[in-house]
């Protein structure tokens, strides 16, 4: 894909558009206004509007004619972006408030393209069920930032935004379906997808134990790329597009967002495209199992035994402990190969919001380096993780008197530990596991983007594995 064709021009200009963009300094807690390339008037103006350079402060310098001649952003003490890391982050907030126009970065950079990418970031809007639109502010691509790779990031984190924004009235296990084909098709992958009855045949018992009880089909997404014999990287995620809770049936409040319950999947195919649109040199496998956990009179009860594709019976203590179902089954068969890294993404435990919020996602995996690499790099990207335990002493909360195994701990303690646990006693063969518990959700905006919808982890992910294939 060309960068013509990547949906987020319209917050860049052109590389062939006329330049006479208004220049936008950034300076930090006290600065000097005399060291700045503006006019007594507009130091004076400066002075007298209280501007000190903190951190998302801004002003506009007014001109002779009345226009804009130029901005004044502050960068605080070069330390405050948000959620976390460098200032440069703080370029999406500058991307929100600034009035409609064409601008540059007037001052030195020390990272031109997370600077680029935080600016992207902060542009987006999630627009399709609104009837009229503002143009924006559009920025210069700032120098030093490949303006291709830039593009391909704000457009990936733009496709996981979307798919998690759009209700369930829109998006359903098909249309997750269709956004896996079309990536397939832009990157020229190959993919394959069973779909409803087809998964008993296949042995997928449990995404069809958790989806049969709506009309959508559930289905189990199997995409492949990169060449032969490069290392396995395999990505699961969980694609419940809407949770009820089934018959352990949530309460009103705790429905309200479950349109998102599928943001797992939606990071997965974010870390995907980022992957494929990057070419890093992995066999890339992505496992989407799919399904709406509803209600009907042919739904999966509390009590019931399931059978696992790996043959392993689950007692299912609450059927609102679902997507750990599907998971299981797409874990299996992806761990039937023998992948170096299998990475789970799952909006899985309430558990891991009360433990750490919803900014910050929950690592669990017993690679020490990993973890200590990625937590490191996601702090400083503004996509922040944090390593929770696989602790063993936890794994026998799981036993069940009937089956091999109960989906739950009974008592209401460690429920990410214990979901965690549960998913990793599927993955058996594989170099290394990690799963990502996270949230798929903003709940209030801030300088990387509005309230909705967000794919966590995704671009800490990317940048973890692409140090490594350098290494």
């Amino acid at each position: 894909m060309t960068t013509d064709e990547l949906p987020v021009d319209d917050c860049f200009l052109a590389d062939s558009e006329p330049g006479s963009e208004i220049p936008v300094w950034t300076v930090e807690k006290g600065f000097s206004a005399e060291s700045l390339p503006i006019s007594s008037e507009q130091r004076a103006w400066v002075e007298r509007v209280g501007f000190k350079g903190n951190a998302k402060q801004q002003v506009l310098l007014p001109g002779p004619d009345g226009r804009i001649a130029g901005v004044l952003f502050g960068l605080g003490n070069g330390g405050l972006g948000e959620p976390s890391g460098p200032s440069e982050l703080l370029f999406g907030a500058l991307a929100q408030n600034l009035p409609e126009g064409n601008y540059r970065i007037a001052s030195p950079l020390h990272d031109p393209a997370l600077s680029a990418i935080s600016w992207g970031l902060g542009s987006y809007r999630f627009t399709r069920y609104k009837r009229n639109g503002k143009p924006g502010a559009k920025l210069r691509m700032p120098d030093g930032a490949d303006r291709q790779s830039v593009l391909e990031t704000i457009a990936a984190v733009k496709l996981g935004r979307d798919l998690i924004n759009t209700p369930a009235s829109d998006l359903g296990p098909a249309e997750i379906e269709a956004a896996t084909r079309d990536l397939a098709r832009r990157y020229g992958a190959e993919i394959q997808v069973t779909v409803g009855d087809d998964l008993l045949a296949q042995n997928f018992p449990m995404i069809h134990a958790v989806g049969r009880a709506s009309p959508r089909a559930p289905r189990l997404i199997d995409l492949r790329w990169g060449r032969e014999g490069a290392r396995k990287i395999t990505l699961v995620g969980k694609g419940i597009t809407f949770d009820t809770g089934g018959l352990d049936l949530k309460p009103a409040s705790a429905m309200l967002l479950m349109k998102k319950d599928m943001g797992g999947s939606a990071a997965a195919l974010t870390l995907a495209q980022l992957i494929m649109a990057h070419k890093l040199d992995v066999r890339l496998r992505l496992i989407i199992p799919t399904a709406e956990n509803s209600v009907s009179g042919d739904a999966f009860r509390p009590g019931d035994v399931l059978t696992s594709r790996a043959g392993t019976t689950v007692e299912i203590g609450n059927t609102d402990a679902e997507g750990r179902l599907v998971l299981a089954d797409g874990l299996t068969l992806a761990d039937e190969e023998t992948p170096d890294t299998v990475l789970v993404f799952a909006t899985l435990t309430g558990a891991a919001r009360v433990a750490l919020g919803p900014d910050l996602p929950a690592l669990f995996t017993d690679d020490d380096a990993f973890a200590a690499e990625l937590t490191k790099t996601s702090a400083a990207i503004g996509d922040p993780v944090w390593r929770l335990p696989l602790w063993p002493g936890y794994d026998s909360k799981l036993d069940s008197t009937v089956a091999d195994m109960n989906n739950v701990w009974e008592a209401p303690f460690a429920g990410s530990i214990t979901a965690a646990l549960f998913l990793k006693r599927f993955v058996k063969q594989a170099g290394r596991f990690a799963h990502l518990d996270l949230f798929g959700w903003r709940p209030a905006g801030n300088a990387l983007g509005p309230r909705g919808g967000e794919p966590q982890t995704a671009r800490a992910v990317f940048a973890t594995l692409s140090k490594e294939l350098v290494a």
